[in-house]
């Protein structure tokens, strides 16, 4: 019997042994994102395994805006980072040695205001000496500045732009009247609905398809994990295949980085003003490096295509793909990935 016990006991050491050591061969990673449901890649990743079925120990940090979030990548307290399409090229555009190599969500803003303002602010022509409220270096910020620029207003001279830190203080600011109409990101302005706010107009109504928050990380961080980045990408990849196949589970999990209720969550995750993609849409990155200068948004003659790195996700879809030869959405993507994107167009309002 003590003979048994032993064997018993030497076995559940070694499997215990076994399962330590594959805890420590596990790369962390410090991951930076915004509390915004369209960072849904991440939690699906983190909470279905993904991540550690790559060999990845993945530590979740949120901010508030993404300002603070790409000050922490460049301070070296995160490793990547999901903070906008706008903020990255702002910090690029000043200097930050940035590389943008993946792709987690497109549009996802939009301009809410008061009912009574709601209709005031359909034509961009309108907003001639209106107040807006907006979110410091947020991307639906810029797609508005830019459409503005279009239309032939001076966003400095003929209007108020007021930036604030937080999604929550725009959506405040608009029902206490201290802006006219305030520019957010999804899920606040599904939350300013309910708080009965109106949505006047989508930030894909304004530019469609724009990129919104990209993987971004030090370019010598990439350069020197670049295998660690890999499988990031593989894992990002699995989550998009089961947020599109899984939508009640998906749901279930964002609900626990973003508490609201599960029924709008559903609704800003699915209800087709919410674009998700690993994609790096570099052309599209192009594009929007282009609005910004256009717009005097951002003072650069620096080209932006040395900071996009589409080799990893190219690779990650590679890594599948002969995973899994049956797999139709790896090819799908792949097919995708090298068409690549269509032009993006200001629309005339």
């Amino acid at each position: 019997m003590k003979r048994i016990f032993t064997i018993i006991l030497s076995l559940a050491l070694l499997a215990l042994g076994a399962v330590t050591a594959g805890a420590a061969e596990l790369h962390k990673l410090k991951v930076g994102h915004l509390p915004t449901s369209g960072h849904l890649l991440y939690f699906v990743a983190k909470e279905k395994g993904f991540f550690q079925q790559e060999g990845l120990d993945v530590e979740l940090f949120r901010f508030t805006n993404s300002g603070e979030g790409l000050t922490a990548i460049k301070s070296g307290k995160l490793d990547i980072g999901s903070f906008g399409t706008s903020a990255p090229l702002s910090f690029i555009a000043n200097g930050a040695d940035f590389t943008i190599f993946g792709g987690q969500m497109g549009e996802g803003h939009a301009l809410i205001a008061k009912p009574e303002n709601a209709a005031r602010f359909k034509d961009l022509k309108n907003y001639r000496g209106a107040t807006i409220g907006a979110i410091r270096l947020a991307t639906g910020d810029v797609v508005f500045r830019a459409a503005l620029h279009e239309a032939g207003l001076d966003w400095r001279k003929d209007l108020t732009i007021k930036e604030f830190d937080s999604p929550a203080a725009v959506l405040e600011a608009v029902k206490k009247g201290a802006v006219d109409a305030g520019l957010t990101w999804i899920p606040y302005y599904t939350m300013a609905e309910k708080q009965g706010l109106a949505v006047v107009k989508y930030s894909g109504d304004v530019i469609k398809s724009h990129t919104c928050c990209r993987q971004v990380a030090l370019t010598s961080t990439v350069k020197a994990r670049q295998a660690d980045f890999e499988k990031f990408m593989v894992a990002l990849l699995k989550a998009y295949r089961f947020y599109q196949g899984n939508h009640k589970e998906t749901v279930d999990i964002v609900a626990k980085y973003v508490q609201i209720d599960k029924a709008d969550l559903n609704k800003d995750i699915y209800g087709g003003h919410l674009l998700v993609s690993p994609d790096p849409h570099k052309p599209s990155v192009v594009q929007f490096w282009d609005f910004m200068k256009k717009a005097d948004y951002i003072k650069s003659k620096e080209a932006i295509e040395p900071h996009i790195n589409t080799t990893l996700y190219a690779q990650a879809l590679t890594d599948l793909s002969r995973r899994e030869p049956k797999e139709k959405l790896w090819a799908s993507l792949d097919r995708d990935f090298r068409d690549g994107d269509p032009t993006l167009h200001i629309k005339k309002h």
